[in-house]
């Protein structure tokens, strides 16, 4: 006599549930045992805790202006972690010869202080904004030829480039706020459609430009591969230290359009553009958790600037003191170096024994 089946055979004992069949529920079964599940799956639940946490402790967080701010007050980061992710992605996850680029936050700076004093001295609009990028992206070659070319290891090449980048700004600032004004920062921070800002849709249109490049363009498949299989990758004929090279050209491009958010934000330079490294850095490396296989991708940074942006932005509205602010950031840099790294291990030595 045959016996029925149990309906409430659960997965785990290797058997389907109905209606799911054997090659569904292997992958299921596969990715609830995978940690990176896990890990992403906790990075989003604590996106939304703290999103509740922050709409119960004040009325105002959940309101439409309340969310643009948000929006206009991360560009600046954002811009900034998307120039980094570019050059995690090129240069692989080695934290001492991987992609790094410690001078993102002081080439924001150099590049504000020519947006102002050209502005100051009466230069055009879009004069200005060239050289604002050719500026950028100068300070990003320089750390090319010293990373590819002199073969200085990133952290010590990149955190040279900060203080050239740091020195000629104090030349040209003279270590003062220049103000600067104009049609073009007037624009940036009008509100457009739906009262939100121009700003917020730049970081959305910016994410959304560097999302097709870097994922979704041969180029960006070759950067990706010249990152995580160099070898491999200089097999195929692949030239990767050209891919390299434009990682930092591109991360100083990036960090001259946050000049110019900068700079409509503050209505012109402003000394301390350095104070963005923590905050820059703590959201390339936390995008890692929000990307489905724990590698640095531009949807995953812009998840981390919003979640960064929305902590900073509570304490604001919940009075807390923003001194705070770098210690959350800190322990969230730990947090995802720490976790990822133990990850990464585990699912080594389970591909070991495969």
């Amino acid at each position: 006599m045959n016996v029925p089946s149990s309906p409430t055979r659960s997965l785990a004992d290797g058997h389907t549930l109905p209606g799911i069949g054997p090659g569904r529920a292997h992958r299921i079964r596969a990715r609830l045992r995978d940690p990176q599940f896990w890990l992403r799956g906790s990075a989003l639940l604590a996106f939304a805790i703290v999103v509740t946490a922050f709409a119960l402790t004040s009325p105002l967080f959940l309101t439409v202006a309340n969310l643009a701010n948000v929006l206009q007050q991360s560009v600046v980061i954002g811009l900034l972690g998307f120039g980094l992710t570019i050059v995690l992605i090129a240069g692989g996850p080695d934290p001492i010869r991987g992609g790094l680029d410690l001078s993102v936050a002081a080439n924001l700076g150099l590049c504000a202080a020519v947006f102002a004093v050209t502005q100051r001295d009466g230069y055009p609009a879009l004069l200005s904004v060239a050289l604002t990028l050719a500026t950028g992206a100068t300070v990003g070659a320089l750390n090319a030829v010293a990373v590819i070319a002199l073969r200085i290891v990133p952290l010590l090449a990149t955190l040279t480039t900060m203080n050239i980048a740091a020195g000629f700004e104090l030349v040209l600032t003279q270590n003062t706020p220049v103000q600067a004004n104009g049609t073009l920062l007037a624009y940036l921070l009008r509100d457009g459609p739906f009262g939100v800002p121009h700003l917020a849709y730049a970081l959305l249109l910016a994410c959304a430009a560097f999302t097709v490049l870097v994922h979704e363009t041969p180029f960006g498949l070759r950067l990706a591969a010249v990152g995580a299989h160099r070898d491999a990758a200089r097999a195929a004929g692949i030239h990767s230290a050209r891919y390299v090279a434009a990682s930092y050209v591109l991360c100083g491009i990036a960090a001259a359009l946050a000049a110019l958010a900068s700079a409509a934000l503050l209505s012109g330079s402003s000394p301390g553009a350095g104070d963005n490294l923590l905050a820059v850095v703590a959201a390339a490396l936390l995008g890692v958790v929000f990307s489905r296989r724990l590698v640095p991708t531009i949807p995953g940074t812009l998840c981390a600037v919003l979640f960064i942006g929305v902590i900073v932005n509570g304490f604001q509205l919940d009075n807390l003191s923003s001194y705070y602010v770098n210690g959350v950031e800190g322990v969230l840099i730990l947090f995802v170096v720490a976790t990822t790294a133990i990850v990464r291990r585990r699912h080594g030595r389970s591909s070991a024994y495969d």
